[in-house]
């Protein structure tokens, strides 16, 4: 099988997208894999099918690297916007169905997109660290400095922490000053750390405000670029009203038979 294949990055989280409007393509577990892989495929921290569904403009598949189909990628979601308004299928404004329902993406002028995040119905709050689904469960751990963060040991072991399994958490390590946040994270189905994770930040942001009311807007700089989060937040656990921005670029396209 030959597939036409785009690359895509948001803040350095990239993703390999394929136009599955027809439906010719079914790809397994073990495809998809070798797709991600850095060494022996094309190269990504995950791979998105974009599909045709009545009563939206597409729908959004998306896999992560190591092959199984995964909850929210905020990124991920915004390269897909991205990219359907480079197929011409949408104008600045869209409406896309992901794994956690209905999405309003927008076209910002510089390659920017923002998306419209699902409602936090629950923040946990703990001693040292934050517990919260944005579109995918996070654990937010606050750190005098990410850099100096073995990211990938201590990621990994929070990870795969028995309260937390079967299916895992993602793991960010997150400082503060006066220009906004500092994130390092590392994502399940990807085993390792990331350059930027969507619903990282978004979570990141959400629970730097701590048990705060009112409307902000969180400037967030991954290792792979920065981003924004706007939210509001009319209860000490809940937020609403969650908006992800950040550069969304086309990297390169091409084709592999598999």
């Amino acid at each position: 099988m030959n597939i036409h294949f785009y690359k895509y990055q948001g803040a350095g989280n990239d993703f390999v997208i394929i136009d599955n409007r027809d439906g010719s393509i079914q790809l397994t577990t073990g495809q998809v894999a070798f797709l991600c892989d850095r060494r022996f495929g094309i190269g990504a921290d995950g791979l998105m099918l974009l599909q045709s569904l009545s009563g939206a403009d597409f729908e959004m598949i998306y896999y992560n690297a190591d092959g199984n189909e995964s909850t929210m990628c905020g990124n991920g979601g915004r390269c897909i916007a991205a990219f359907a308004n480079h197929l011409g299928i949408v104008t600045a404004e869209m409406n896309f169905k992901a794994i956690d329902g209905m999405h309003q993406a927008t076209i910002l002028p510089f390659s920017v997109v923002s998306l419209h995040m699902q409602d936090v119905h629950s923040i946990q709050f703990e001693e040292g660290y934050t517990i919260l689904n944005t579109g995918s469960p996070h654990y937010v751990k606050n750190v005098a400095d990410p850099a100096m963060v073995d990211v990938f040991k201590e990621g990994r072991a929070i990870r795969n922490e028995a309260i937390f399994q079967p299916k895992g958490i993602n793991v960010n390590f997150v400082s503060e000053d006066e220009s906004g946040l500092k994130i390092r994270t590392y994502e399940r189905g990807v085993e390792d750390e990331t350059l930027a994770c969507g619903t990282g930040v978004t979570a990141a942001a959400i629970a730097s405000v701590k048990e705060a009311t009112g409307t902000f807007n969180i400037p967030v700089k991954a290792m792979g670029g920065n981003l924004s989060v706007s939210f509001e937040k009319k209860t000490k656990d809940t937020a609403g009203h969650i908006i992800l921005t950040g550069p969304a670029t086309l990297v390169f396209e091409g084709n592999i038979a598999i």
